[in-house]
């Protein structure tokens, strides 16, 4: 009997050791093509196939192993049997720990045969009910929820050791205006939207790109061509294209169309630079820019001069 059951198990556990190898090599294959495509990533890609190799195997050792202590219970299990028989008594397994565990700590239920010693006196109909207790997980939970709300009362209300919700948000508004006030610098004040002027100078330039890729960038593309934001190479323009409408768009954005103010983010200085060099973008129309939105801005400049050139030819 047990020369056929170990044989059983030698053959299921053959089929599952059989997997071992071509996982692996599936692995990595993966590991080494992806490699592949990015030399740069060929030993991080081996270190990562090589912990997958790992964990693949102690995953198929614990099945093994869970397996193999089913396997053993069951052959006691019948020894048991067969030995209580030949000795004509009532075979008894012993309870295993998780068993003894289940009962303990998860349900503690009694025993089908032990019922009569829990059932209640009233009956509905012929149907009677058990006095089952709560699961004893269910009742050390509710004991940590009173524990956790007499400690949280004691430190928010009771000692003041924690700020309520209420100071925490006033805290961190007093903090960010500390933030604002401390990212406008002295060179920065008077700068607005009636006061803003266009710079070609490369250093205010370059400041102005940094701005644009690090907040511009996502919706407007790198480029500036657009994307979920408005193409901003183009003569065309939502708002308006002189270096005040840009500043002020920057400034306070247009929060029911999904931009942002960057007031709170940006100094004004920063924003300058940023208008600068969105205004540095007209004409360029990069391939594939999005369509023009908007209306056709024309520099106030440019109708003057023309005014003043008709006049002098009439």
């Amino acid at each position: 009997m047990f020369k056929n059951i170990a044989m059983d198990f030698y053959k299921s556990i053959n089929k599952k050791i059989a997997i071992i190898p071509f996982v692996f090599l599936v692995s990595m294959d993966i590991a080494f093509a992806q490699g592949s495509a990015n030399s740069n990533t060929d030993d991080s890609m081996i270190w990562v196939a090589l912990l997958g190799f790992v964990f693949v195997i102690a995953l198929l050792v614990l099945m093994v192993a869970v397996y193999l202590l089913q396997l053993l219970k069951s052959i006691v299990r019948k020894e048991g049997m067969e030995k209580a028989k030949a000795e004509g008594k009532e075979y008894i397994e012993e309870k295993g720990l998780w068993s003894k565990l289940d009962k303990a700590v998860l349900t503690q239920a009694v025993d089908v045969k032990d019922e009569d010693s829990i059932i209640l006196d009233h009956d509905y109909d012929g149907i009677r009910e058990l006095d089952n207790h709560l699961p004893p997980w269910w009742k050390y939970l509710f004991y940590i929820t009173i524990i956790f709300g007499v400690i949280y009362i004691g430190v928010y209300h009771v000692f003041d050791a924690m700020p309520l919700q209420e100071q925490e948000y006033n805290t961190e508004m007093s903090l960010a205006e500390e933030a604002k006030a401390a990212n406008i610098s002295s060179d920065d004040v008077g700068i607005d939207e009636s006061s803003v002027e266009y710079s070609d100078d490369p250093s205010v330039l370059a400041n102005g790109e940094k701005v644009y890729s690090m907040n511009c960038a996502p919706c407007h593309r790198a480029d500036g061509g657009g994307g979920i934001g408005p193409n901003l190479t183009d003569e065309y323009w939502v708002n308006g294209g002189s270096v005040n409408d840009i500043f002020k768009a920057v400034k306070y954005g247009f929060p029911d169309k999904g931009m942002i103010s960057w007031e709170p983010l940006l100094s004004s200085q920063q924003m300058s630079d940023v208008t600068s060099f969105v205004m540095s973008l007209k004409g360029t129309n990069p391939e594939g820019a999005k369509a023009p939105q908007g209306e056709r801005y024309v520099e106030e400049a440019v109708v003057v001069e023309e005014v003043v050139e008709e006049n002098s030819t009439m």
